[in-house]
């Protein structure tokens, strides 16, 4: 008897002992997962794209031995940031991507949670907008298109993502500079630039809206016309005016970045700031700009949390303009 309750001690302990073997392996496979970037939209798009380029440039530059993204969708990427702020607090390996569109989609979707909420990290990257008509458009330029919206506002359509996008912001800004009303446009939404890019080719809608690089294809390949780009001055290797040459007092550029989680230390911030800022100066990160054709807007830390409350006011007047947000 005394035999079996050493043996039935024996195999408590072994238990115990594999139990905190196994405890620690799982410690040990967390610790190693340095970071999770939470990507608060479907794949492919353009959080997606810059998630995956930072999980890659990270691990590329041996600044985190795993990075893992997840995909959360709905409400303009307010559901993640809710998912973020209410389920990462404290956790110093928490990311998320963010950008411009995020700021309005909070508004929008009267989000109980906003960007204040967040730990501001890195502004990484940016794209110009880009106005476009089929190559078989009357419209050659940005004066033809004031032309024709001054002659009769409701037949000019303006095609873009979803509405209160970043796409509708950027026609409201120039429908506004030329003396319309902002929120009494006719401005069509669709799910996806592939959508945008359909209606505009197939000659259903006056103009589209859109990054850069969604018509970047079909305008080398001439079956797209180019009116104007966002920028302040003209883009390298693009050769499409900006707004501001052809009289317009109109820039816009599509800003992404990376969030923390609230409640993270001093100290933890510093090191993803830290962490980012030397992903940002990699040559592989370099090469990743070139490639998206994406603009280097590197901003952190202080400066970068200052630049995301100034944006919060400047797009809740906007969209407030647009008729999206009731005064």
């Amino acid at each position: 008897m005394r035999h079996h309750d050493i043996g039935a001690g024996l195999g408590r302990a072994l238990r115990t002992a594999l139990a905190g073997l196994a405890l620690a392996g799982a410690t040990t496979l967390a610790c190693a997962a340095d970071y999770k970037i939470l990507v608060p939209a479907a794949p492919g798009g353009g959080y997606d794209q810059l998630g995956r380029a930072v999980q890659a440039a990270l691990q590329a530059n041996k600044l985190a031995e795993r990075v893992q993204v997840n995909n959360v969708t709905g409400a303009g990427g307010t559901i993640g940031l809710a998912q973020l702020i209410n389920g990462s607090k404290g956790d110093g390996g928490a990311l998320m991507a963010s950008g411009k569109g995020m700021v309005s989609a909070v508004f929008i979707n009267k989000s109980p949670v906003t960007l204040s909420n967040v730990t501001p990290i890195a502004r990484l990257t940016g794209e110009y907008e880009v106005l476009v008509v089929p190559a078989s458009s009357p419209l050659k330029s940005m004066a033809d298109l004031v032309a024709a919206y001054k002659a009769n506002p409701a037949a000019v359509s303006w095609a873009g993502g979803f509405a209160g996008g970043v796409d509708q912001l950027t026609a409201g800004m120039i429908v506004q500079a030329i003396g319309g009303e902002a929120g009494k446009f006719n401005y069509v939404a669709f799910g996806s630039g592939g959508e945008v890019l359909a209606q505009v080719l197939g000659g259903h809608v006056t103009v589209g809206l859109g990054g850069f690089n969604e018509f970047a294809g079909q305008i080398k390949a001439g079956k797209l016309r180019a009116l104007a780009v966002t920028a302040p001055a003209r883009v390298k290797d693009i050769d499409v005016p900006t707004l501001k040459e052809q009289g317009i007092n109109v820039e816009f550029v599509n800003w992404r970045g990376i969030m923390a989680a609230p409640g993270i230390s001093d100290a933890q911030r510093d090191e993803l700031v830290k962490a980012l800022t030397q992903m940002a100066k990699s040559e592989s990160w370099k090469a990743t700009l070139e490639k998206n054709e994406w603009v280097d807007m590197l901003m952190v830390g202080d400066e970068f949390r200052h630049y995301v409350e100034a944006e919060q006011k400047t797009v809740l007047k906007l969209v407030t303009d647009l008729g999206l947000v009731k005064k």
